[in-house]
């Protein structure tokens, strides 16, 4: 499995695309704030002859979905998210107002929805869904067990957690959701988070002891 990430919006939100050797591909968190940001992603996918076949979000704020509509135009796929954050889809522009974006616009609606245990196989790539919700009601995040890397979105930073401040955060909820769900994954396990450096889920154990 290999990882390419682009660094989007204001927010400087990571976007995954996440490929194998055979070129069957998937793009995690497209955040592309406008054409600009989404050309050089473009640019990789084609230039390298991947075949892009999914868009996964780990939860619908604007600056992890803001992109999925390029996705849509440019590969003709539709995103996959869970279904108890599509009420933060319906209003992209009122997040916008909120986080002080000079954004409008608009994010395909959803209708393919992930929840705990479903697999997303891709290639000879594999994920299994995890439900972290907290962060937003609908969290999710992706697991590829062979490769040993689990993409949390953000729900698991290095050396912190998400907020909980927003619309349908809950923080007893997201540690909870921490704690069962990415803590109890093998200790070398690499977390890709949806702003910032990884970590591994070694490094994040000591550190989710100040929480209680």
């Amino acid at each position: 499995m290999k990882i390419q990430v682009f660094v989007c919006n204001p927010f400087q939100e990571n976007t995954y695309v996440v490929y194998d050797d055979s070129g069957e591909a998937l793009i995690i968190d497209p955040g592309f704030y406008d054409e600009g940001e989404f050309l050089p992603a473009k640019k990789f996918i084609d230039g390298n002859g991947l075949k892009l076949r999914r868009l996964l979000n780990t939860h619908l704020h604007l600056d992890h979905s803001m992109g999925n509509h390029f996705i849509g135009e440019s590969f003709g796929i539709q995103a996959s998210a869970n279904k108890a954050d599509v009420f933060l889809q319906e209003k992209a522009n009122g997040q916008a107002e909120m986080f002080g974006l000079p954004w409008r616009g608009s994010i395909p609606a959803i209708t393919d929805f992930l929840k705990e245990g479903d697999l997303v196989n891709v290639g000879q790539m594999n994920f299994r869904v995890l439900e972290v919700p907290g962060h937003t009601p609908g969290g999710l995040a992706f697991y590829e067990e062979s490769e040993g890397t689990v993409f949390v979105g953000d729900s698991l930073f290095c050396g912190g957690i998400g907020r909980t401040d927003l619309p349908g955060g809950n923080e007893n909820t997201l540690l909870n959701a921490i704690r069962s769900k990415l803590l109890t994954l093998p200790p070398q396990t690499l977390a890709l988070s949806g702003h910032g450096p990884s970590t591994t889920i070694a490094a994040e154990i000591p550190n989710l002891e100040s929480y209680r």
